[in-house]
């Protein structure tokens, strides 16, 4: 049976810029080569479209324009089997806009136009509710009100809450989240939260202690980029290699890498394997351009997965005959 899970976050729509390098303060560059579109994106739907891609029945509440983006993505959200019952259309603000400049070698640096995101009121959950989700999942890129409202209504309604703890807020209230499943933050948004950067092992395990104290969480997740993921259960941590691929767009890379060990955990309760799986699809989607574009299936996924098992064991097999013929020689010798 599916589990439902209910994402209260963002919706925009991405204005993506792919350049040789950002311009200097002051400067400005005409690049020949560069290029730009205009897609999908926002935190919690690139989040609502992982969750649909891998099987979930996800219920997507978020705010939207009176306009031609926000009806474009609803209609995007239907065709990828999202439940929309629940968007509300604001007609004070425009859809949010994220202006996204990834320069050559898939960095990216992203500016939030947040729009009617941040609308989002309280009262506009109650009926949300109604959905009975399995779990809720948040981002921090719509109105404080909104998040701590979901989180309260989760509560009474004791349904495990997942937060992916982006854009970060020094000033945010994290106490007011109440009691947390998973809390995932990035390495900047750790160091906006704690005053520290996880860049190895040891600053990492002081970041989620500290972190810890600041939030009710079963489990401190840290995305970690190209070094991978920690998790921190309060006794022990774990560190968890990423992909070995080549970069071409980070961006929407956590968004996937939150959704997806989300509901892997939601499928069996075990983080260790929820967090490898969502080592997979993020490195999938960082070989591809966009937000929404770049994020996998399912199948994808266990496509990858199962194509590196085949291909660890095939050079071990090679290995040890390799040993073995060397064994026979000396032998011989």
């Amino acid at each position: 049976m599916k589990k439902r899970v209910l994402v209260v976050s963002s919706a925009n729509i991405d204005f993506v810029q792919n350049i040789e390098r950002v311009p200097y303060s002051g400067e400005t560059i005409v690049d020949y080569n560069a290029t730009y579109n205009y897609v999908p994106g926002g935190k919690g739907a690139n989040s609502a479209i992982a969750f649909a891609r891998f099987g979930a029945d996800c219920v997507f509440v978020c705010k939207v324009g009176a306009d031609s983006n926000g009806a474009r993505l609803k209609s995007l959200y239907k065709a990828e089997g999202i439940d929309t019952r629940f968007m509300i259309e604001d007609r004070e603000n425009p859809t949010g806009l994220a202006s996204i400049l990834v320069e050559k070698g898939g960095k990216n640096r992203i500016m939030v136009f947040p729009g009617a995101n941040a609308n989002m009121k309280a009262e506009d959950l109650e009926d949300p509710f109604t959905c009975y989700p399995d779990a809720v999942y948040l981002q921090l890129e719509i109105a404080d009100e909104a998040v701590i409202e979901a989180c309260r209504l989760a509560a009474e309604r004791d349904i495990p809450v997942f937060v992916d703890a982006a854009p970060a807020r020094f000033d945010f209230p994290l106490a007011s989240l109440g009691k947390v499943e998973i809390f995932s933050p990035n390495e900047s948004e750790c160091r906006v939260f704690t005053g520290i950067a996880p860049t190895n092992e040891d600053s990492a395990l002081r970041a989620a202690i500290r972190l810890r104290k600041m939030v009710d969480a079963k489990y401190i997740v840290i995305k970690m980029g190209d070094k991978g993921a920690f998790m921190f259960d309060g006794k022990e941590y774990f560190v968890y290699p990423s992909e070995n691929v080549i970069p071409v767009d980070t961006t929407a890379a956590g968004d996937v890498f939150t959704a997806v060990m989300t509901y892997s955990y939601m499928q069996n309760g075990n983080i260790h394997s929820a967090i490898r799986m969502a080592n997979v699809a993020a490195a999938i989607s960082v070989t591809r351009a966009g937000a929404s574009t770049s994020i996998p299936t399912l199948a994808e996924v266990l496509e990858y997965r199962d194509a590196k098992k085949k291909a660890e064991a095939e050079a071990e097999a090679a290995g040890d005959t390799e040993n073995g013929e060397a064994d026979s020689e000396a032998e011989t010798l």
